[in-house]
């Protein structure tokens, strides 16, 4: 698994940041009706295609498999209307976030290609309804979840890198940091430098 996972919120921004050397990207549309859904999935996927990146769409699994795309990332309340039979028959990768022990193990039973696990820091982005996770929160998804790879969400800086994986997570998914960045681009290069060594 990739060790730089970005998450944008629009197609643009993907376009914008994929070119830099970003090979994990999640496409996070909120409130917008379904064919604008559709249209940035379907420009990510081609985007992605052309700069050997691994698109993750968000939520819309429905969207995901009719546009033939090959991963997506649920939420929680997600899981509860998602079509796991018909993820699986068209070869869609899942992707799943976890918050406590129960969230885990219901997650790990669906076999995902990973779990993410936030907030593990403060975050700015959006209210959550759960704390901090912190670092031996990590080392226990990471314990629990054995060959399953665990993504650490949230409050994520370069700096806090080195302790998220020395704590065992595979990867680090970003959003704040570059989505607040004066310039995104080279807040990019950073986290891909970081994650690098």
């Amino acid at each position: 698994m990739e060790r730089f996972y970005l998450i944008v919120s629009h197609v643009a921004r993907l376009e914008l940041l994929v070119p830099l050397g970003v090979k994990l990207v999640q496409l996070r549309i909120k409130d917008q009706p379904d064919t604008e859904i559709r249209r940035q999935i379907t420009r990510a996927r081609d985007f992605c295609a052309v700069h050997g990146a691994q698109l993750v769409v968000n939520d819309h699994w429905r969207a995901a498999i009719d546009l033939r795309c090959r991963f997506v990332h649920l939420g929680q309340e997600d899981m509860q209307t998602a079509d796991f039979v018909a993820l699986r028959t068209a070869g869609v990768r899942v992707g799943l976030s976890t918050h406590d022990e129960a969230e885990l193990d219901r997650a790990l039973s669906h076999d995902p290609a990973y779990v993410a696990l936030g907030p593990v820091y403060p975050t700015l982005l959006k209210k959550m309804k759960w704390g901090p996770q912190g670092l031996e929160r990590v080392a226990q998804w990471k314990k629990i979840a054995g060959q399953t790879p665990v993504v650490a969400i949230g409050g994520l800086t370069p700096d806090r890198l080195p302790g998220v994986f020395a704590a065992g997570a595979d990867s680090a998914a970003v959003v704040t940091d570059i989505q607040m960045a004066d310039d995104p681009e080279a807040r990019t290069r950073t986290w891909l430098t970081a994650c690098a060594s």
